[in-house]
């Protein structure tokens, strides 16, 4: 019984670090470069992204754990969760540790596909761990058009 509750422990830590070392890996670039690159007028308040992102993070976090708990072939789907999550890192890294909107553009494809991917499998496992991924998918779909407006308008 206590082990279940270390292992979303351990689900929520790992979001929430993943988080973390993005907002670590992003800061200079947000402070300086993001700040003077064009961007759409319906671009977020920086203040709604550590919010939204917090949030989404426990979100997930919690659908891997439900999924975790039904244990009969949850692998998979939890591999695809580990994949998603990298791709999320490799997105920042591309956009603002590398300064390349272009990049991170065809990158977002393959996080886009990976979160939906995980959705899918998580809902074949838990309908409310899919659901809980819903969020996530529309916001990664809301960044990759405002990635695609920030690399149309810069270069």
């Amino acid at each position: 019984m206590r082990n279940k509750w270390l292992v979303l422990i351990g689900l929520v830590l790992l979001c929430l670090v993943s988080g973390m070392v993005i907002g670590f890996i992003s800061a200079e670039s947000i402070d300086g470069w993001y700040r003077s690159i064009a961007k759409p007028w319906w671009t977020p308040p920086d203040a709604v992204f550590g919010p939204v992102w917090t949030v989404l993070y426990i979100m997930m976090a919690v659908a891997a754990w439900l999924v975790w708990l039904t244990r009969d072939r949850a692998g998979p789907a939890l591999v695809l969760f580990f994949v998603q999550l990298a791709f999320n890192l490799l997105w920042s890294l591309l956009f603002f540790a590398a300064r390349s909107p272009g990049l991170a553009l065809i990158e977002v494809v393959f996080l886009w596909t990976a979160v939906a991917a995980t959705m899918v499998a998580f809902f074949n496992r838990s309908r409310l761990a899919g659901w809980l991924f819903v969020p996530y998918l529309a916001w990664v779909s809301f960044a990759a058009v405002l990635n695609a407006a920030i690399w149309w308008m810069n270069r």
